[in-house]
């Protein structure tokens, strides 16, 4: 896909979907503006785009902060005066160490034959654990949405993509209950401004990935052995989990011309059919 000339907004651009998002669209000739929380992951990422040889725009942005998001788009704006694309991928995932045992634990228990009993996950999430996954993943969503909209409607054209999960339709983050709740609004909010927006020839569409083989969670496999591994793989009908590039591939087309209009899309190995 060419983008060439097109002005691309990517969210959290740590190692992960969001450099291999930034990546992508470097390599399909967009311009990028490019933010994340943390420093080194942002000159990380610039770093991948600069040798591409596409133009780019690196802010550091809170996105859980209005002010530090309108200030991001101040910047974009003096330096594009308009955006084509947004990715909404900034997001608190689960992988705090008491996340990793939650996430084994659920393993287990969908995989062994042990007496049905309550996991005790929610009963136990404190009031700053629930509310420190909604500050980024749907306020920040929120706060980078209103303010593309207000540039695309003027444009009369845009595209916006929004990071779910998988975790937001299905049980199988169960582990971890504020992060399914908030990757489930992000889906409610797609829809209800993907229906706003249309009539402007601004479509906004999901992606909800499955697992995805990101260093994090592949060091987490290689924590939990062998063994533990091999139950997880038998919940995923593929084998495996997706690949970055695989994903991004997939961002990039909702990215560009296409009738989906408040889609969901999926991709995540047969694990949610």
């Amino acid at each position: 896909m060419d983008f060439h000339g097109k002005i691309v907004l990517v969210t959290g651009v740590g190692p992960g979907l969001g450099k291999a998002c930034a990546e992508a669209f470097a390599k399909a000739r967009a311009k990028l503006v490019i933010c994340d929380i943390n420093l080194d992951n942002l000159a990380e990422a610039e770093k991948v785009v600069a040798q591409h040889g596409a133009e780019c725009l690196a802010v550091q942005c809170d996105v859980s902060s209005s002010a530090q998001v309108s200030a991001m788009f101040e910047q974009l704006i003096q330096r594009y005066g308009r955006l084509d694309v947004l990715v909404n991928n900034a997001a608190i995932t689960p992988t705090t160490p008491l996340d990793m045992q939650r996430r084994t634990t659920l393993y287990d228990y969908n995989a062994l034959p042990e007496p049905r009993r309550s996991l005790a996950f929610t009963s136990e999430i404190t009031d700053a654990e629930w509310e420190r996954f909604w500050g980024v993943n749907v306020h920040g969503v929120f706060y980078c949405t209103r303010e593309a909209l207000k540039l695309m409607q003027k444009q009369q054209s845009g595209r916006i993509v929004n990071i779910s999960s998988i975790a937001g339709m299905s049980s199988k983050s169960a582990h971890s209950p504020a992060y399914s709740a908030t990757k489930g609004a992000v889906i409610a909010f797609t829809k209800s401004v993907a229906y706003e927006v249309a009539g402007a020839n601004i479509f906004v569409n999901a992606m909800a990935p499955g697992g995805v083989a990101t260093p994090q969670f592949n060091a987490y496999l290689d924590h939990v052995g062998e063994e533990s591994c091999n139950r997880l793989w038998q919940s995923v009908p593929a084998g495996r989990f997706g690949t970055l590039e695989e994903y991004a591939g997939t961002v990039l087309y909702l990215s560009g011309e296409h009738y989906l209009v408040g889609q969901v899309i999926s991709p995540n190995g047969g694990i949610s059919i």
